[in-house]
């Protein structure tokens, strides 16, 4: 099993994975930038803290798992799942290039630690919900995590999915969504709607936390306030920053699905590691 990282040294890592997807993403020449870095807290601290996982041994039978609905977010589980061993970083650079493992959405029988194949949206919570009652059906005490974007809801299948979650009260099923308020088209009010976003899911009997999904306290209080709901599945609702870490793709959803230029990249990490050192200064 991992063993549990620091606050500290979740913000490290998180600058680290943030990094990759930045070369990654240069180096592929196409793939999403805003989603990923907007994420990488949150991946960072469920591989790094929170999951029951070993690199290792990536099917070990005891594994809590992870399903990636908007799997066109991949570039951050790839990186993450680099940065934690299941394959080497270097790797890395193979995204989206002829011959690869690390395909534009993942696909979970060829890349070690990758639970479902995902690309269509609005999959993901369904594929959660069959993992949950197999495991229940065989008595097994595990967690299944789903990670989801706000502009997925718009599909109907989302929304079948979280009623029927919440009428078999499938509490081993954790949700956590990217409510980072964009899509490829727009902002998502501006394109469909979600607010009142918490009052549907607890309509539909679900446990409902809201947090800053970049504080990496929050993030794992809630997840194991999670862990602690028997009789309801629960939905972790982060308000994230697309983009987050450099300053010109910050809410912008135009970087939704656009990759940085040679020129783009090198000030994006140059913003990436600069946010590194402040974050290790101020704990010296």
């Amino acid at each position: 099993m991992m063993k549990q990282k620091s606050e500290l040294e979740i913000k490290i890592i998180a600058s680290e994975i943030r990094q990759s997807i930045i070369e990654m993403l240069l180096e592929a020449k196409s793939g999403h930038s805003a989603g990923p870095l907007g994420m990488t807290d949150i991946f960072a601290s469920l591989y790094f803290n929170i999951l029951k996982h070993d690199p290792q041994n990536p099917k070990w039978e005891d594994r809590d798992k992870v399903m990636l609905s908007n799997g066109h977010i991949c570039p951050v589980l790839y990186a993450t799942l680099a940065h934690a061993g299941y394959f080497p970083k270097e790797e890395l650079k193979t995204l989206r290039k002829l011959g690869t493992r690390l395909h534009g959405h993942p696909h979970n029988l060829v890349v070690p630690g990758v639970e479902n194949s995902s690309g269509p949206l609005g999959q993901g919570l369904s594929q959660a919900i069959g993992a949950a009652l197999a495991d229940r059906i065989d008595k097994k005490r595990r967690r299944i995590f789903c990670l989801m974007s706000d502009g997925e809801h718009d599909e109907g299948q989302t929304w079948e999915a979280i009623m029927f979650a919440g009428k078999m009260k499938l509490s081993n099923v954790t949700s956590i969504v990217d409510r980072n308020n964009i899509q490829i088209e727009g902002y998502t009010e501006n394109i469909m709607p979600l607010e009142p976003f918490a009052d549907k899911y607890k309509a539909f009997n679900w446990h409902v936390l809201e947090i800053d999904g970049h504080n990496i306290e929050q993030i794992i209080d809630a997840c194991a306030e999670a862990d602690a709901i028997y009789e309801k599945p629960t939905v972790i609702i982060a308000h994230t920053i697309p983009g987050k870490g450099v300053n010109f793709m910050e809410k912008d959803y135009h970087w939704h699905g656009t990759p940085p230029n040679v020129d783009q990249a090198n000030e994006a990490l140059k913003q990436i590691r600069t946010l590194e050192g402040k974050i290790e200064s101020e704990h010296e």
